[in-house]
């Protein structure tokens, strides 16, 4: 199973972690699934970019991004080239390091 590595985040993940998921699972699972409450305002049906995360490594073993992502993904806070919708996805075998934006462009966030 691979190991997903969390970069420390303020809210989600003060310290970082590292998780394993099966291959298959996406990352937005992997991260729900393992106590990490990353923001997923559409359930996850690729209609927001509140999961975007930051693939630092390991991005190529992924599956590949679709048109619909990528379209997406253009309004997300922080965008860089290893950018993905942690919904959208899906972990092979190789491990990664993820690290999830400061910021989302949720302006209606819950529990806040």
């Amino acid at each position: 199973m691979p190991i997903i590595k969390i970069l420390p985040h303020a809210e989600y993940c003060p310290q970082g972690t590292e998780i394993q998921a099966p291959a298959g699972t996406s990352i937005c699972e992997a991260l729900l699934e393992n106590g990490i409450e990353i923001e997923h305002a559409c359930e996850m049906s690729c209609a927001c970019t509140t999961c975007h995360v930051i693939v630092r490594e390991g991005l190529a073993s992924l599956n590949e991004a679709e048109e619909e992502e990528e379209d997406l993904l253009d309004r997300a806070w922080g965008l860089t080239p290893q950018s993905r919708l942690s919904c959208q996805a899906i972990l092979a075998q190789k491990d990664l390091v993820v690290e999830i934006p400061k910021y989302t462009i949720n302006h209606a966030k819950e529990n806040h």
